[in-house]
Protein backbone atom coordinates (compact mmCIF):
# COMPACT_ATOMS: atom_id res chain seq x y z
CA UNK A 1 0.00 0.00 0.00
CA UNK A 2 1.68 3.31 -1.17
CA UNK A 3 1.56 6.39 1.34
CA UNK A 4 -0.85 8.42 -0.14
CA UNK A 5 -3.60 5.72 -0.20
CA UNK A 6 -2.97 5.31 3.61
CA UNK A 7 -3.09 9.42 3.83
CA UNK A 8 -6.47 9.28 1.79
CA UNK A 9 -7.70 6.38 4.03
CA UNK A 10 -7.35 8.27 6.78
CA UNK A 11 -8.89 11.26 5.34
CA UNK A 12 -11.91 9.25 5.02
CA UNK A 13 -11.98 7.72 7.73
CA UNK A 14 -12.05 11.81 9.08
CA UNK A 15 -14.61 12.67 6.59
CA UNK A 16 -16.99 10.05 7.99
CA UNK A 17 -16.61 10.28 11.54
CA UNK A 18 -16.78 14.12 11.34
CA UNK A 19 -20.64 13.16 9.22
CA UNK A 20 -21.59 10.79 11.68
CA UNK A 21 -21.37 13.76 14.52
CA UNK A 22 -22.46 16.17 12.35
CA UNK A 23 -25.69 13.72 11.60
CA UNK A 24 -25.98 12.73 15.56
CA UNK A 25 -25.89 16.44 16.70
CA UNK A 26 -28.80 17.45 14.00
CA UNK A 27 -30.87 14.60 15.31
CA UNK A 28 -30.28 15.57 18.90
CA UNK A 29 -31.30 19.02 17.92
CA UNK A 30 -34.67 17.97 15.88
CA UNK A 31 -35.33 15.90 18.61
CA UNK A 32 -35.03 18.74 21.05
CA UNK A 33 -37.00 20.70 19.17
CA UNK A 34 -39.78 18.95 18.85
CA UNK A 35 -39.79 18.82 22.82
CA UNK A 36 -39.61 22.00 23.06
CA UNK A 37 -42.57 22.54 21.41
CA UNK A 38 -44.36 21.39 24.51
CA UNK A 39 -42.67 21.73 27.23
CA UNK A 40 -40.17 24.43 29.06
CA UNK A 41 -36.68 25.36 26.81
CA UNK A 42 -33.58 25.94 28.50
CA UNK A 43 -31.02 28.09 26.36
CA UNK A 44 -27.35 27.27 26.25
CA UNK A 45 -26.22 30.23 27.72
CA UNK A 46 -28.78 29.98 30.30
CA UNK A 47 -27.30 25.68 31.06
CA UNK A 48 -23.99 27.05 30.97
CA UNK A 49 -24.79 30.05 33.83
CA UNK A 50 -26.22 27.59 36.09
CA UNK A 51 -23.42 25.23 35.99
CA UNK A 52 -20.61 27.57 36.88
CA UNK A 53 -22.62 28.92 39.31
CA UNK A 54 -23.58 31.97 38.03
CA UNK A 55 -26.85 34.26 38.39
CA UNK A 56 -29.74 33.29 36.29
CA UNK A 57 -33.24 34.97 36.95
CA UNK A 58 -36.13 33.86 34.26
CA UNK A 59 -39.79 33.47 35.13
CA UNK A 60 -41.58 31.43 31.90
CA UNK A 61 -44.86 33.04 30.86
CA UNK A 62 -47.38 32.32 28.31
CA UNK A 63 -47.34 34.81 25.39
CA UNK A 64 -50.75 36.11 26.62
CA UNK A 65 -49.09 36.96 29.52
CA UNK A 66 -46.78 39.50 27.69
CA UNK A 67 -48.17 42.71 26.76
CA UNK A 68 -49.18 43.48 23.18
CA UNK A 69 -46.25 46.78 23.44
CA UNK A 70 -43.85 44.21 24.18
CA UNK A 71 -44.89 41.72 21.53
CA UNK A 72 -44.86 44.64 19.20
CA UNK A 73 -41.84 46.68 20.05
CA UNK A 74 -39.65 43.43 20.07
CA UNK A 75 -40.68 42.42 16.74
CA UNK A 76 -40.42 45.96 15.22
CA UNK A 77 -36.99 46.17 16.68
CA UNK A 78 -35.86 42.68 15.76
CA UNK A 79 -37.56 41.39 13.25
CA UNK A 80 -40.36 43.42 11.67
CA UNK A 81 -40.83 40.65 8.65
CA UNK A 82 -41.84 38.43 10.88
CA UNK A 83 -45.25 36.86 10.22
CA UNK A 84 -44.21 37.25 6.54
CA UNK A 85 -41.25 35.02 5.98
CA UNK A 86 -40.53 31.49 7.03
CA UNK A 87 -37.61 31.40 9.54
CA UNK A 88 -34.79 33.46 7.14
CA UNK A 89 -35.18 37.07 5.42
CA UNK A 90 -33.19 36.40 2.85
CA UNK A 91 -33.54 40.19 1.95
CA UNK A 92 -31.64 41.31 4.56
CA UNK A 93 -29.45 38.27 4.66
CA UNK A 94 -28.38 39.45 1.02
CA UNK A 95 -27.95 43.20 2.43
CA UNK A 96 -25.66 41.81 5.40
CA UNK A 97 -23.84 39.71 3.39
CA UNK A 98 -22.93 42.05 0.46
CA UNK A 99 -21.19 44.06 3.65
CA UNK A 100 -20.15 41.58 5.10
CA UNK A 101 -16.52 40.57 6.19
CA UNK A 102 -14.34 37.73 7.63
CA UNK A 103 -16.19 37.85 10.71
CA UNK A 104 -19.29 36.96 8.82
CA UNK A 105 -23.05 37.91 8.73
CA UNK A 106 -24.37 40.09 11.18
CA UNK A 107 -26.78 40.17 13.80
CA UNK A 108 -28.54 42.43 11.73
CA UNK A 109 -29.49 39.76 9.47
CA UNK A 110 -30.97 37.39 12.27
CA UNK A 111 -34.43 36.87 12.47
CA UNK A 112 -35.96 35.83 15.65
CA UNK A 113 -36.45 32.34 14.44
CA UNK A 114 -32.72 31.93 13.95
CA UNK A 115 -32.26 33.50 17.00
CA UNK A 116 -34.09 31.22 19.27
CA UNK A 117 -32.33 28.32 16.80
CA UNK A 118 -28.81 29.98 18.29
CA UNK A 119 -29.79 30.35 21.94
CA UNK A 120 -31.13 27.21 22.22
CA UNK A 121 -28.95 24.78 19.90
CA UNK A 122 -25.70 26.91 19.29
CA UNK A 123 -22.93 28.68 20.60
CA UNK A 124 -22.68 32.51 20.62
CA UNK A 125 -20.51 34.31 18.21
CA UNK A 126 -20.45 35.76 14.80
CA UNK A 127 -19.06 33.16 11.91
CA UNK A 128 -19.85 31.32 8.66
CA UNK A 129 -20.08 28.17 10.16
CA UNK A 130 -22.60 28.56 12.86
CA UNK A 131 -24.75 30.41 10.21
CA UNK A 132 -24.12 27.22 8.19
CA UNK A 133 -26.02 25.57 10.76
CA UNK A 134 -28.30 28.51 11.97
CA UNK A 135 -30.08 29.11 8.48
CA UNK A 136 -31.26 25.71 7.48
CA UNK A 137 -32.18 24.96 11.55
CA UNK A 138 -34.16 28.02 11.14
CA UNK A 139 -35.91 26.71 8.10
CA UNK A 140 -37.24 23.57 10.01
CA UNK A 141 -37.69 25.35 13.14
CA UNK A 142 -40.23 27.46 11.24
CA UNK A 143 -42.17 24.35 10.09
CA UNK A 144 -42.42 22.68 13.17
CA UNK A 145 -43.87 25.62 15.80
CA UNK A 146 -45.85 28.49 15.25
CA UNK A 147 -45.38 31.46 15.03
CA UNK A 148 -46.88 32.22 18.37
CA UNK A 149 -44.75 29.36 20.14
CA UNK A 150 -41.01 31.27 18.36
CA UNK A 151 -41.89 34.44 19.82
CA UNK A 152 -42.98 32.88 23.35
CA UNK A 153 -39.72 31.17 23.37
CA UNK A 154 -37.98 33.86 22.29
CA UNK A 155 -39.07 36.40 24.33
CA UNK A 156 -38.13 33.45 27.91
CA UNK A 157 -35.13 32.89 26.63
CA UNK A 158 -33.76 36.50 25.54
CA UNK A 159 -30.74 37.86 28.00
CA UNK A 160 -31.92 41.90 29.34
CA UNK A 161 -29.01 42.11 31.37
CA UNK A 162 -26.19 40.46 33.59
CA UNK A 163 -28.57 36.90 34.36
CA UNK A 164 -31.35 38.41 33.50
CA UNK A 165 -33.38 36.20 31.09
CA UNK A 166 -36.75 36.22 29.55
CA UNK A 167 -39.39 39.71 29.40
CA UNK A 168 -40.90 38.90 32.96
CA UNK A 169 -37.92 38.87 34.88
CA UNK A 170 -36.61 42.13 32.78
CA UNK A 171 -40.21 43.94 33.51
CA UNK A 172 -39.46 43.20 37.05
CA UNK A 173 -36.06 44.29 37.33
CA UNK A 174 -36.29 47.45 35.55
CA UNK A 175 -40.37 48.50 35.96
CA UNK A 176 -41.30 46.55 39.19
CA UNK A 177 -44.40 45.59 37.24
CA UNK A 178 -45.12 42.21 35.26
CA UNK A 179 -44.21 42.18 31.62
CA UNK A 180 -48.09 42.65 31.01
CA UNK A 181 -48.48 45.64 32.12
CA UNK A 182 -45.52 47.42 29.90
CA UNK A 183 -46.11 50.55 28.61
CA UNK A 184 -45.28 51.25 24.99
CA UNK A 185 -42.61 53.04 25.99
CA UNK A 186 -41.18 50.77 28.65
CA UNK A 187 -40.96 47.73 25.78
CA UNK A 188 -39.37 49.70 23.71
CA UNK A 189 -36.53 50.42 25.83
CA UNK A 190 -36.35 47.41 26.62
CA UNK A 191 -36.28 46.46 22.80
CA UNK A 192 -33.78 48.62 22.00
CA UNK A 193 -30.92 46.94 24.62
CA UNK A 194 -31.87 43.39 23.17
CA UNK A 195 -28.57 43.80 20.30
CA UNK A 196 -26.73 44.20 23.31
CA UNK A 197 -27.89 43.55 27.31
CA UNK A 198 -24.27 43.96 28.61
CA UNK A 199 -23.50 48.06 27.30
CA UNK A 200 -27.22 48.85 26.82
CA UNK A 201 -28.78 49.96 29.76
CA UNK A 202 -33.06 50.33 29.94
CA UNK A 203 -32.47 52.64 32.97
CA UNK A 204 -30.15 54.95 31.56
CA UNK A 205 -30.39 54.98 28.35
CA UNK A 206 -27.56 56.06 26.33
CA UNK A 207 -28.66 58.23 23.27
CA UNK A 208 -28.33 55.17 21.02
CA UNK A 209 -30.68 53.34 23.30
CA UNK A 210 -33.08 56.36 23.30
CA UNK A 211 -33.21 56.96 19.94
CA UNK A 212 -34.12 53.21 18.70
CA UNK A 213 -36.54 52.96 21.30
CA UNK A 214 -38.15 56.42 19.94
CA UNK A 215 -38.03 55.14 16.54
CA UNK A 216 -39.35 51.59 17.20
CA UNK A 217 -42.48 53.20 19.22
CA UNK A 218 -42.82 55.68 16.11
CA UNK A 219 -43.06 52.43 14.24
CA UNK A 220 -45.23 50.46 15.65
CA UNK A 221 -48.21 53.18 15.31
CA UNK A 222 -47.57 53.58 11.73
CA UNK A 223 -47.19 49.99 10.45
CA UNK A 224 -50.27 48.01 11.12
CA UNK A 225 -50.27 44.21 10.63
CA UNK A 226 -47.19 43.50 10.75
CA UNK A 227 -47.58 41.64 14.40
CA UNK A 228 -50.95 39.97 13.42
CA UNK A 229 -49.49 36.49 13.60
CA UNK A 230 -49.05 36.71 17.50
CA UNK A 231 -51.94 38.73 18.10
Amino acid sequence: MSRNSGVFGALGAVVRWGLRLVLAFLLLVLGLMIAYRFVTPVSTLMLIRSLTGEKVVRDYEPLDKFSPNLRAAVLMSEDAHFCRHHGVDWGAMREVLDQGGIAGPARGASTITMQVVKNLFLWPGRSYVRKAFEIPLALVLDQLWPKRRILEVYLNIAEWGDGIFGAEAAAEAYFHKSAQNLSLHEAALLAAVLPDPYTRSVLHPNWRVTIHARVVEKRVGIWPGFSSCVR
